[in-house]
């Protein structure tokens, strides 16, 4: 079922701020009103951390966007302050898509790029801007349509912010790097790695970021990210040495990535046929990200047949099995 009633109404409302007359009101909408908003955003990226793909977080997002587009018919505003709530209603739009493909509701997702990429443009806020178009070369990449990934986030990495903060460079070039694992294009990936890795190093640790790339982007993600391409392009070694990597370095409040990337050393492990260290893994994973978080539940559905053809009367899939039935016994 598409929820269309997720993805209509923004950009309606989006217009008639923009085209409405000056309204008759002693209100003055200021920098505390988009601060207030920048909370209720934070709380909806730890959301996401936290239970990622979730549809409450995607409506949550949705709703908090259209809050902040009527700020701009309840009183009058500076031209700075009403770029910035058109920024935040894209920051909010951009996380509803995040949250749509993180629990692969890809035409959901696509309905709302595009309205965040409009509010986006309305904003002038280069920050967002690479945000929504790094998303959606995330978003044909899930699709199976690496040539449309990799167009999309070529948008992103041709912001003149990328040349400004190499941090956003970095995440351009990891995200190319995932891009290009599941095209299979093995050779590119140790120098993409290289490349955002040396890009990372170079940027200023104190510069002022938005509280998204803040919360998520650092040497574990570069290693997670690493991980997605190897183990995409079929090199289950240094698939699973990135792997180790990332755990290793995961903030605590990474819980969805966590899940996400011991379901993925799993299945690196499997191909090499480690059925019992693959087995024990994938029994780490926490039961609420394992039945309820979309694509963790779709890697260890992935995980489990695997075994099973590898190794169907083993004592390994015998107790994968039992584990698997208990969680769908008790979600």
């Amino acid at each position: 079922m598409h929820r269309r009633t997720l993805v209509t109404g923004a950009l309606t409302a989006a217009v008639a701020a923009a085209a409405a007359p000056a309204i008759a009101s002693t209100r003055k909408i200021g920098m505390s009103d988009v601060e207030r908003l920048h909370e209720k955003f934070a709380a909806v990226i730890a959301s996401d951390h936290k239970r990622g793909g979730q549809l409450d977080i995607e409506q949550r997002a949705t709703a908090l966007a259209e809050t902040a587009l009527n700020l701009q018919n309840s009183g009058s505003a500076t031209q700075r302050v009403r770029s910035h709530l058109y920024g935040t209603a894209a920051s909010f739009r951009s996380s509803a898509m995040w949250a749509a493909i993180d629990g692969r509701r890809f035409k959901d997702a696509v309905a709302h790029m595009k309205e965040a990429q409009i509010l986006a443009e309305m904003s002038g806020d280069q920050a967002i801007k690479f945000r929504i178009w790094s998303h959606a070369g995330t978003l044909w990449r899930h699709m199976g349509r690496p040539a449309d990934a990799l167009s999309a986030n070529d948008v992103a990495r041709e912001l003149h912010i990328t040349r400004r903060d190499p941090m956003f460079a970095s995440l351009g070039m990891a995200r190319e790097m995932a891009i290009k694992g599941a095209s299979h294009d093995l050779r590119s990936l140790p120098r993409a790695y290289d490349d955002a890795r040396k890009a990372m190093s170079r940027a200023d640790p104190q510069a002022p970021r938005p509280v998204w790339l803040l919360a998520f982007w650092d040497e574990a993600e570069l290693h997670s990210l690493a991980l997605s391409a190897y183990l995409s392009a079929g090199d289950w070694v240094t698939a699973e040495y990135h792997a180790h990597r990332c755990l290793a370095s995961l903030r605590p409040h990474m819980q969805r990535s966590r899940a996400i990337t011991t379901s993925r050393l799993a299945q690196a492990q499997l191909a090499q046929g480690d059925i019992d260290t693959a087995t024990r893994t994938a029994m780490t994973v926490e039961k609420d990200a394992a039945t309820q978080h979309p694509r963790v539940s779709r890697m260890l559905q992935e995980f489990g047949a695997g075994l099973r053809a590898t190794a169907p009367g083993s004592n390994s899939t015998r107790i994968w099995n039992e584990h698997a039935a208990a969680w769908r016994a008790h979600p």
